[in-house]
């Protein structure tokens, strides 16, 4: 098959994704102590920066890295890794022909991604993600 008639799959990116206890704690060790800026905190609903709830999620990054961390007692079906790529459509149908154990999407999600959840060899779960509209 030629590349002109394979649809283009890019990865840009990809992003630790760890559990953690303390989501504030955490994001405020990687700002003071190692230089991070805070994007934002996820409490299920919303991005704050300075959450009125416990939040589920965070998200630090410096310069063009990222890192997310996944509040440990709500990190049922949380990912190992995440990847930011460009034709989420073409890398599913990939994945499908190469026999990945895809366990979700590709499905656009409220925050704007369309994204494709699958399980490697070990149980690690991978979330590839492409912005809405790419």
């Amino acid at each position: 098959m030629s590349s002109a008639a394979t649809p283009a799959v890019r990865f840009e990116s990809a992003v630790p994704q760890f559990t953690v206890p303390d989501l504030v704690r955490t994001g405020e060790y990687y700002r003071d102590v190692l230089g991070f800026q805070i994007a934002g905190y996820w409490d299920g609903e919303r991005v704050s920066l300075t959450p009125a709830t416990p939040p589920v999620f965070a998200i630090v990054s410096r310069d063009d890295v990222q890192v997310f961390f996944n509040r440990a007692d709500q990190s049922a079906g949380a990912y190992d890794a995440f990847f930011h790529i460009i034709g989420i459509d073409a890398l599913a149908a990939e994945l499908r022909g190469r026999g990945a154990d895809i366990l979700d999407g590709p499905e656009t999600r409220v925050y704007g991604q369309r994204e494709l959840v699958v399980r490697d060899c070990n149980g690690l779960v991978l979330c590839f993600a492409e912005e809405s509209g790419t």
